[in-house]
């Protein structure tokens, strides 16, 4: 591996855990596309755990600003099911704390569990597996801002865009690898028509 490992070798990796699939796969949107990336397939794996989150750790030290912050940085992602990257690059940042907020089946919107709040002025980089509609962080960025956080930056371990991913402005946005699939609309001819479309959750 090089100092920052290049997309092939990730692909490679993500082809071999079974977290990156080709086919025909269809999201709860009713988008449908070539390929169905899930990143804790991958993750399972310590070795590569540790692989991601250095490597987006040197990504970020390399970057003045953020470096300057990063004793005093929260790490904050919009689910629990980004904690894995979340720790994993805190220890490999020597960063300051992890904290994450939720969305559960009361109807309410995105939130943090009691007590767990942001300091007014606090250093927040939002951290997640995969940014692909990216709706998850910009509900997560406007609640931080609503409690007086202060918003340095995104990072993921795979920038996969889609034609719904939203629009996080000027915030800087740190990866490892971008992968860009293709997206077709509900009724939009396929490449793999031939092949039932797999229905997958996110």
């Amino acid at each position: 591996m090089h100092l920052l490992p290049t997309k092939e070798e990730i692909v490679r990796i993500l082809l071999e855990t079974g977290a990156l699939r080709y086919g025909h796969f269809q999201y709860p949107s009713g988008l449908r596309s070539n390929q169905y990336l899930q990143l804790p397939l991958a993750m399972r794996y310590y070795q590569y755990a540790k692989l991601f989150a250095v490597g987006i750790s040197r990504l970020l030290r390399a970057d003045p600003e953020i470096r300057a912050l990063i004793p005093e940085l929260s790490l904050v992602t919009p689910t629990v099911a980004g904690l894995p990257v979340a720790y994993s690059l805190c220890e490999a940042l020597r960063a300051h704390q992890v904290y994450w907020a939720e969305s559960d089946e009361s109807g309410l919107p995105i939130h943090f569990r009691q007590y767990v709040e942001p300091k007014r002025g606090e250093a927040v980089l939002m951290v997640d597996d995969i940014l692909r509609s990216g709706r998850k962080f910009l509900d997560l960025r406007n609640l931080l801002i609503s409690q007086g956080a202060s918003v340095v930056g995104v990072a993921v371990v795979i920038y996969e865009p889609s034609p719904e991913t939203a629009d996080l402005g000027e915030l800087p946005l740190f990866y490892l690898a971008k992968l860009e699939a293709k997206y077709y609309g509900e009724h939009e001819p396929a490449e793999a028509e031939t092949i039932p479309p797999e229905e997958v959750w996110i």
